[in-house]
């Protein structure tokens, strides 16, 4: 027998558990699948959620986990490999389990795609960072490095320069011609040192960034390197169910309204599912918000199914 559920959530991070959890409480059967693959994973902290600043990204999970878990919520280490609407939904995990469900919520992230720096993937979430908000406290009056992946790496060269006055940022495959006037005078006004020629490497010792080595064999020292990552969102699910994308400079991401309903009737997106910039606050605020959505579209529904009945 193919079990049935009100909900089935597709992913467990700080969106699909904050939707399972509002689920839980409204006493919507619900099946959380979470194929165990937090953007977050290489981070030791997570930073800016209020009661929750400083705290190891897998401990925040696990609370989560053990919170919805009270309610009755079902959670499954699995990956959902194919989806089908026909009317409800059809959902067959790689397990070999299907299961039905009346809505969906897909929190399943996206994937940072590194540049190919020798030395880069290793030391990422560590001393290689690239976002100054989660991290830049902690590495605050460090020398910095800023590595560019295009003429747009201006700007996060021009960001963590409010968390150090040390930041040299590394062309790399970027021509300096690709750089506006603007962009020069707003580097040399935040103090940023613009270096040319390609990064060939890290130089680390005793397990420590201690400097940026160039094709020519220059070494720059420096403690920190931010560098953009380009975002790959994990959007199959909603292709596959034939939800409208969008595209921006980070991506192709799910159109969806404030409650993240996507064009897909009975399919919610939250979470870094529907941007790039979504922190875990943001993911988990999002999640909410569906999970609010969706006790309201499920009572209306069974109610009006009544009336006409």
């Amino acid at each position: 027998m193919t079990e049935k559920y009100a909900v089935v959530v597709v992913g467990g991070g700080a969106a699909g558990l904050s939707a399972a959890l509002v689920l839980g409480r409204a006493r919507v059967r619900t099946l959380v699948v979470d194929a165990g693959e937090p953007r977050n994973a290489p981070a030791a902290h997570l930073q800016g959620y209020l009661s929750r600043d400083g705290m190891p990204p897998a401990e925040f999970l696990a609370a989560g986990r053990e919170e919805v878990a009270r309610y009755g919520v079902e959670q499954v280490r699995d990956r959902v490999v194919e989806v089908e609407r026909d009317g409800d939904f059809t959902v067959v995990l790689a397990g070999g389990r299907t299961v039905r469900a009346r809505r969906l919520v897909v929190a399943t992230g996206l994937a940072d795609e590194l540049p190919d720096v020798p030395g880069l993937a290793e030391r990422f979430g560590r001393d290689v960072l690239h976002c100054p908000f989660c991290h830049g406290w902690e590495v605050r009056d460090e020398p910095f490095g800023v590595l560019a992946a295009s003429p747009a790496s201006v700007h996060q060269a021009l960001m963590v320069s409010q968390w150090s006055k040390d930041v040299r940022f590394f062309l790399h495959r970027v021509a300096e011609e690709e750089l506006t006037d603007v962009d020069l005078r707003r580097l040399s006004a935040a103090g940023v040192e613009v270096v040319p020629g390609e990064v060939a490497g890290l130089v680390v010792e005793d397990d420590r960034l201690t400097g940026v080595r160039l094709a020519d064999g220059t070494v720059h020292a420096r403690s920190v390197l931010f560098a953009g990552p380009r975002p790959v969102p994990r959007t199959g699910l909603l292709e596959r169910l034939g939800a409208e994308l969008h595209e921006t400079p980070f991506g192709a991401y799910p159109v969806v309204d404030a409650t993240g309903l996507t064009t897909v009737p009975g399919v919610w997106a939250a979470g870094n599912a529907i941007g790039f910039a979504e922190q875990v606050v943001h993911a988990a605020s999002g999640g909410y918000r569906a999970a609010a959505a969706i006790v309201g579209d499920l009572l209306m529904t069974d109610l009006d199914a009544a009336v006409q009945g």
